[in-house]
């Protein structure tokens, strides 16, 4: 039975939109993927750069607030930014919760979005094995 994971992060920006590009190319068949925010943004710039870098494409993901699904559809939610103790006690129930508390590289030199791309791309491939 294919696993629904919801990333969350503050603004689903940058951390949260890499890991659900990530999980949509490594988890093909085995997970359905979403992403959401505290509150809604837009997907930065530099996060869509750095995941070209790699060959994925996350420039047609948008931005959307966490109030905007129903935490009984899904079965893992991971929240990038340490944001945890700031959801709904509903969604840290789920199945599997994980608190990953990735830097946040909005505003920061290039190389800190590779570092925390990598970061993501690391746990994503950890957490789809362990499924």
């Amino acid at each position: 039975m294919t696993k629904k994971v919801m990333f969350v992060c503050k603004r689903n920006s940058c951390r949260s939109q890499m890991a659900e590009g990530f999980a949509k190319q490594l988890g093909q068949g085995k997970i359905n993927v979403s992403s959401s925010g505290l509150e809604a943004s837009r997907v930065h710039p530099t996060a869509i750069a750095v995941m070209s870098e790699v060959g994925i494409d996350i420039g047609d993901q948008t931005s959307d607030p966490l109030t905007e699904f129903n935490p009984q559809d899904y079965d893992i939610v991971i929240s990038l930014c340490g944001c945890g103790v700031n959801l709904p006690e509903v969604w840290v129930l789920r199945e599997i919760f994980e608190d990953w508390q990735l830097d946040d590289p909005d505003g920061q030199p290039l190389e800190t979005f590779r570092r925390v791309r990598e970061e993501i791309r690391d746990r994503v491939q950890q957490l789809i094995a362990s499924l």
